[in-house]
């Protein structure tokens, strides 16, 4: 599932691309996915674009908002005018819209402009673009809400703080303090806890993989045995995997893409995750994959402890 440094690079593409447009029409092709009533969207003009955890939020000029969730195998996909030469990735199922393409956004903008000279006129000109919601395996979601009624859906009332590598406004930040009252307030095994949402938002699989590797800790160790310096570590070493994440804008190992339909490439500098029966980075040992608390988990058995 797409993670914080994932839903991120989205969040980025979506404020490049999106503000300023209107949104024209809705066209749901798959009802389970959308909830709520499209014209209550559709005539307001994108303002801003908003990530808090895993769930992103595209925020109108008529105060309802666009809350979405991609979970496993979505995709929000861009295209206009600029866009025309970009080469997608075959992550993304063909020319959109396809028989993946389930939510489309046509949005259409005005500019207006002044001619020179005494007779001159005013010049307007119209762009055209869409956003495609695809998603393979249907789990994600797309809702329609009030602005002011954003917290009341579950996902955002329950998300827990998150980690401080970028600026989310209206997010709580994972201080290094909180961090460790989290943990040592739990028998829960560490590496659950910490991909637990309600607990911290934002992590997953991936990077909570490669934060227990570069700590040297067990994942399957309960978190309570966690020591103050192993926790202070932890947090550090969580911060820095997810930099690594943002700097190599996302991990496609599966279908991520960002707004253009481009592969992110940090599953090529991971640092145990998908990397089972490869030699450990930190000494001889052997990468190892088990499944633990319902999760492929990968570990070098002799530097985690």
């Amino acid at each position: 599932m797409p993670e914080l440094p994932e839903v991120e690079t989205i969040k980025l593409g979506l404020q490049k691309y999106l503000v300023g447009y209107r949104i024209e029409k809705v066209d749901v092709r798959l009802p389970k996915i959308f909830q709520g009533d499209p014209k209550d969207v559709e005539g307001a003009k994108i303002i801003g674009v908003r990530r808090f955890g895993k769930g992103l939020v595209i925020d109108l000029d008529n105060n309802y908002s666009i809350a979405i969730h991609i979970k496993l195998t979505g995709q929000l996909i861009y295209r206009g005018p600029e866009t025309k030469d970009v080469k997608q990735s075959p992550k993304v199922g063909g020319t959109l819209p396809n028989k993946w393409t389930h939510v489309i956004f046509k949005l259409k903008t005005q500019s207006v402009r002044q001619a020179q000279g005494k007779n001159s006129k005013v010049k307007t000109t119209t762009q055209y673009a869409h956003l495609y919601y695809d998603d393979l395996r249907q789990f994600g979601w797309i809702k329609i809400v009030k602005s002011s009624k954003l917290k009341d859906l579950s996902f955002f009332r329950d998300l827990g703080p998150e980690p401080p590598v970028t600026t989310s406004i209206g997010v709580k930040p994972l201080t290094p303090e909180l961090f460790r009252k989290i943990v040592k307030s739990s028998n829960t095994p560490i590496k659950p806890l910490i991909m637990d949402q309600k607990r911290i938002g934002g992590i997953g699989n991936i990077y909570a993989n490669d934060g227990l590797f570069d700590a040297g800790i067990d994942p399957r160790r309960s978190a309570k045995q966690i020591t103050e310096k192993e926790a202070k570590k932890l947090y550090n070493s969580l911060l820095k995997v997810l930099k690594a994440g943002f700097k190599y804008k996302g991990a496609s190992e599966l279908n991520f893409v960002n707004v253009l339909g481009e592969e992110g490439k940090y599953q090529e500098h991971s640092l145990v995750y998908g990397r089972q029966g490869q030699q450990c980075k930190k000494c001889s040992g052997t990468i190892k994959k088990i499944f633990f608390a319902g999760r492929g988990t990968y570990y070098c058995p002799a530097c985690q402890k």
